[in-house]
């Protein structure tokens, strides 16, 4: 499909640089498809379910991923900025390094330099390979814990750019940037979907008879990359690793079966719980990467409902909520959002989308 067919133009100031306070007080655009819009509230989530229906989180948990540092090449040296999107190895990181132009395959980095380091102001990798789009594969002098310890030490929460080019992070987007239920680590993007939800969100769920079940996605800086083919056939999406457990994919088949909804809190969920999706919808506990692609055209195997919140023009996940409730549904839906004055991106309010029949 034509990538153009999912722009729409945006106002500069319906970007949030904030959540909202408390964090359930954000505004739910609930969307059927063929049935219109109706404007209601996060906290009002549970009356929209059914006892029985399965929400589906991704507990990954934010890492410090934003790094900046000194390229050293014999006496040359140069600023660079490194974006930490998928390990590879316990000492070995893929990232988006800015310049790219300014780094190549051998080159010595040193993050950390402007003091904030730790292990004697040393936090020291090699560029092993150099890739297209910016993208190197950075080996590290640290391993393991060791290197996650220098991580969080010398790293910057990696905010959106949207939020970044507007101001720079601080001492609230520590938690303001991670759910409350964050656990694994390794996710350099926060799902923003869950970043709602609250401890009597919570309750007022488990209190409806709503159950609540986990898999683990670490979301890679990919997410955030423009689609910059002029069609989608042409995009390669980034691979991200995630991690459905036998319980959570028993519990899912379980909800189907006695005729409940699956309601993916993210697209990161919804990738990945389809990933583990056979043609009949039967989910199988699944660990591995996933670069699942999903737009109009796509047939949803296991997910019903989906609850996201507002995203770019012309992103790939704008494009798999199009091919959820149907591009006409969604460009619609995006311009009442907006001239309701929704807030939108990773910040901003939500929507609640029930799947188009397809």
């Amino acid at each position: 499909m034509r990538v153009d067919l999912f722009d729409f133009e945006l106002p500069e100031e319906r970007i949030a640089l904030r959540p909202a306070e408390p964090r359930d007080s954000a505004r739910l655009l609930v969307v059927r498809a063929g049935d219109g819009t109706e404007d209601r509230s996060v906290g009002e989530l549970p009356s929209l379910l059914d006892p029985g229906d399965l929400l589906i989180f991704n507990d990954t948990k934010v890492i410090p991923a934003q790094l900046s540092g000194i390229r050293r090449r014999g006496e040359a040296e140069a600023q660079v900025d490194a974006t930490l999107h998928m390990r590879t190895a316990p000492d070995q990181w893929l990232a988006f390094m800015r310049p790219g132009k300014r780094v190549a395959a051998g080159d010595r980095i040193h993050f950390g330099h402007d003091g904030n380091s730790c292990f004697l102001g040393a936090l020291d990798a090699t560029v092993l390979e150099k890739r297209e789009g910016g993208e190197v594969l950075l080996g590290f002098d640290l391993s393991g814990p060791f290197l996650d310890e220098a991580l969080h030490a010398v790293g910057h929460i990696p905010l959106p750019p949207y939020i970044a080019s507007k101001r720079p992070d601080d001492a609230r987007d520590l938690t303001d940037y991670q759910t409350i239920y964050a656990k694994d680590e390794g996710a350099v993007a926060a799902p923003t979907a869950g970043l709602h939800f609250t401890p009597e969100l919570f309750a007022a769920l488990d209190a409806k008879g709503i159950e609540r079940h986990f898999v683990t996605l670490h979301v890679g800086a990919g997410t955030f990359l423009p689609v910059k083919a002029d069609d989608t056939a042409d995009h390669k999406m980034h691979a991200e690793v995630g991690h459905v457990s036998e319980a959570t994919a028993a519990a899912i088949n379980a909800a189907r079966a006695r005729g409940n909804r699956v309601v993916s809190v993210g697209t990161t969920s919804l990738r990945l719980i389809e990933s583990a999706a056979a043609d009949d919808g039967t989910v199988s506990p699944w660990s591995g990467p996933t670069d699942i692609f999903i737009t109009p055209g796509y047939r949803f195997r296991a997910v019903d409902v989906l609850m996201t919140n507002f995203h770019l023009p012309r992103s790939t996940l704008f494009m798999l909520v199009s091919a959820f409730c149907g591009l006409e549904t969604m460009r619609a839906a995006y311009a009442h959002a907006i001239e309701n004055k929704y807030r939108f991106y990773s910040y901003g309010d939500a929507s609640l989308l029930f799947r188009a029949d397809t």
